[in-house]
Formats: C-alpha cells, structure tokens, sequence
C-alpha cells in the first residue's frame, strides 16, 4: 500500500481505534496543540539535549518529505521547542506535523497555518540549538521508542505510534474493529443495549429492589 492510501486509512480509523488494535498510546498530556488538528504520517524521530532543539532543526532539515517529527526533549519540557519559524520551513520541505513532547508556541500561527501539532504544554521561552542530539534514530518519546518506518496517527483523542513491523497487522485489526463497532451501533439504533451487546453481568451493579420502588 503507497504512503498516502495508508495515511488515509489510518486517518479514517482514527487514534483511538488504533489504539485498541496494537499502536502504542502515547501519554494523554501529548495532544493537539490546536483544535481539529489531525496527523497520520510516517514518524521521524529526534532526540533533544534538555533545554535545546538543535536536533529539530536538523531534523526539519532532514527528514523525507510526507513525514512528521516525534520529538524528545528530556527532563525540560516548558521551552518553546517549536514555533512559526520551524513550522514555515517544514512546511516548505513539504513535512506533515509535530509530536513533541514538551513546549510549541505560536500557536495562533500554527493553526492559521493548518499544520498538525501535538505537545504537552504551550511555552513562551525558547531553546538553545548549540547541544548534541540526534536525528532520524530511534528514541524514546513520552515513554514509547519510536524508530524510522514507523507512523504516527493523532487526532482529538490522543497520539498512537504504530511499529513499522505492524503496520499492516494493526491495519488490519483496525478495519475489523471498525466494521465490528459499525454493527453495534446498528443494533443500538435498533434498541439493544451495550449490556447485552457486550456480554456484560449486570449482576455486580446494586440495583432499588421492586419493594423500594413502591
């Protein structure tokens, strides 16, 4: 399946079902820096020294058109990591969004600008970009490892990586999934609860006995 067939696909299913199907969930704290901000792209990770993002920009520099960065900062989160000015020069290098974990701002621009960002936080200060790093090598981000050949789907519910080495499996299960959830809202439009739907014992809720009612 070409690249862009695949983002689509991963986009239609979305971060959450994604999630449930074997891509691995970032934390919740990493999430769209800018409302309806979507992303499914091939992930190019780079690792920052705390405090400096020398390694974003060479990564911007660097990566292969169609993709995103996935980005660690280390044990400072709060600088501005990311802004207007990586994000004209990604744009123009024709890269597709932003997973940091750590600061963005310029937010406003960001989103004008319609480019897919998603941090932990929003943070006025900058960074140096004298300090080593790495780039287009794996790392870990927000405690998933994230390596060339994997992709990165994130929307509204959160941000999933899916193993370059999975991606057809997690595809796969995806659609299953989707199709599964599709029959079940069918037969709930129809009338039929989750309870049953699902199996669930009803049994462990405590429930007013027919005598409290009177």
């Amino acid at each position: 399946m070409d690249q862009p067939t695949l983002a689509g696909a991963f986009a239609e299913l979305g971060a959450a079902t994604l999630g449930e199907c074997g891509a691995l969930a970032l934390p919740p704290r990493v999430k769209a820096a800018w409302a309806g901000a979507t992303l499914a792209a091939p992930a190019f990770p780079v690792r920052c020294t705390a405090g400096d993002n020398l390694a974003i920009h060479v990564g911007v520099a660097t990566a292969p058109t169609g993709s995103a960065l996935v980005a660690d900062v280390g044990e400072v989160p709060e600088r501005g990591y990311w802004g207007e000015v990586l994000t004209t020069a990604a744009l123009a290098r024709g890269l597709t969004g932003l997973v940091i974990d750590g600061g963005v701002r310029d937010v406003a621009a960001l989103a004008r600008l319609a480019f897919p960002a998603f941090s932990s936080t929003v943070a006025l200060r900058g960074a140096t970009k004298r300090e080593r790093g790495t780039a287009g090598i794996a790392t870990d981000v927000a405690g998933v490892r994230v390596a060339p050949g994997d992709w990165v789907v994130a929307d509204a519910d959160g941000v999933v990586i899916v193993p370059g080495e999975e991606v057809e499996d997690v595809l796969a299960k995806g659609r299953a999934r989707a199709a599964a959830e599709d029959r079940y809202f069918a037969s709930l439009r129809e009338g039929k609860t989750t309870v049953d739907l699902l199996g669930l014992d009803s049994s462990l809720i405590v429930r007013p006995s027919p005598r409290d009612a009177d």
